[in-house]
């Protein structure tokens, strides 16, 4: 399939951090009356998209569910101590790619999609994510580019390049 079928099929729309959404589950029990035990979303990203710097104060599981030939994902963390990690999404370990990893809560992170020589133009990952606690806006924040840039200045490039303006 297509990136453009699954939005459609899958009926995605526009994320605030980059990329297509739904979200697919929310459980009905709470802790403290108000925050769902876990929440899981469907979410694609294309070449030209990426997952804009952002945290949350819950622990986030991502899952591959799809990704074109010569395609995976790359997702990028900053600790609160200023420590870069990675980890790729695809289906090659030989590559270092794996079926699913996990960003803990309080790290920024954001997502791109890397392609290898060969690559279809039209490259997209499908991933889900799994937020416990559950997902809250309310509890997300959307990096100023150029503020964790300064926070963490050996790191500005990427994270300039994986940021976006602040709304006014």
């Amino acid at each position: 399939m297509t990136a453009a079928q699954w939005i459609e099929t899958l009926g995605l729309e526009p994320h605030p951090e980059g990329g297509f959404y739904k979200e697919t589950y929310r459980a009905s029990r709470l802790l403290g009356g108000r925050t769902p035990v876990s929440t899981a979303i469907h979410f694609l990203l294309r070449r030209q998209d990426y997952s804009a710097f952002h945290r949350i104060a819950s622990d986030e599981l991502w899952h591959l569910y799809a990704v074109t030939p010569l395609t995976r994902l790359r997702v990028w963390r900053l600790t609160p101590q200023g420590h870069l990690g990675t980890f790729l999404l695809g289906t090659e370990p030989a590559r270092n790619e794996s079926f699913q990893d996990w960003v803990p809560a309080g790290d920024w992170f954001a997502a791109e999609v890397e392609t290898l020589h060969g690559a279809p133009d039209e490259a997209y990952a499908l991933v889900g994510c799994t937020v416990s606690p559950g997902f809250q806006y309310s509890e997300f924040e959307l990096a100023d580019g150029a503020r964790l840039a300064r926070d963490f200045p050996q790191e500005a490039e990427l994270i300039r390049r994986l940021s976006r303006a602040p709304s006014a």
